[in-house]
């Protein structure tokens, strides 16, 4: 109601200059609502861009990749020709065909449409970004995509998926938080939890991006084996290229 009542001052304000009278200033006037329509999504985008400052680094999250959601869009066919590389890494150590796959921070599903092409059986996505997660639907309607919080993935029975895998997306949270994040993975995997991410060293324009998304991935690549051994009792790093590379980890029930 605060909002509607200032919103309708703002109107009057400079009903002048945007062309219209006091009988413009009507629910029923097409023009009227526009600019409503308008000024709402003005302040919804300001409250957004709010968010990159937040202290929960959930809705920095959120801003971050739903602000680069049509970047990551356009760049798919990009991102997924940089992945056959690392996805031949995975086939190389384990065997894809006919298993099932839940792909954390999924995106727009760069990474988890090479599971689907390697010949995995069920291919499941997850975001936190509503907006990248509708273009993962246009673009591969063979995965099935939700969205959710990858820290405790409660959407998912325990043992569910045969490998559970996350690209570029764990670096991103601190220790705490990237031990959450291990345990959940780890209970809904039934043999292997993959990580795809930074090893050896970053690129400078990655860096970069990593500075504006505020992430974590200095420590993480000190740590993130430490940080896997103390979840999982074992870890398997495989380099690939670029600065990236494979984390392999077995969930107690496989071993």
């Amino acid at each position: 109601m605060a909002i509607g009542v200032t919103l309708y001052f703002y109107l009057k304000k400079f009903h002048e200059f945007f062309g219209l009278n006091q009988t413009s200033l009507r629910f029923s006037n097409p023009k009227y609502l526009q600019f409503i329509s308008y000024l709402c999504s003005i302040f919804r985008n300001i409250m957004s861009f709010l968010h990159y400052f937040s202290k929960d680094a959930n809705k920095r999250a959120a801003f971050m990749f739903g602000t680069i959601a049509p970047l990551y869009a356009k760049l798919d066919h990009k991102i997924i020709q940089a992945y056959e590389r690392a996805i031949s890494t995975v086939n190389t150590e384990i065997n894809i065909q006919g298993k099932t796959i839940l792909d954390i921070g999924t995106g727009s599903g760069a990474w988890a449409v090479k599971f689907v092409e390697k010949g995995a059986r069920d291919v499941h996505g997850v975001d936190l970004s509503e907006t990248i997660i509708k273009s993962g639907r246009i673009k591969h309607p063979e995965i099935h995509f939700s969205v959710a919080n990858a820290e405790n993935l409660e959407a998912f029975s325990d043992h569910s998926f045969d490998i559970v895998t996350a690209s570029f997306v764990v670096h991103g949270v601190k220790a705490k938080r990237r031990a959450q994040m291990l345990q959940a993975m780890k209970r809904v995997a039934k043999e292997q939890v993959i990580l795809h991410d930074f090893v050896g060293k970053t690129p400078v324009f990655l860096r970069f991006l990593e500075f504006l998304e505020k992430s974590d991935y200095k420590n993480f690549k000190a740590n993130i084996c430490t940080e896997i051994q103390r979840t999982f009792g074992n870890c398997k790093k495989v380099p690939v290229d670029f600065g990236s590379g494979i984390y392999f980890a077995k969930t107690d029930s496989s071993l």
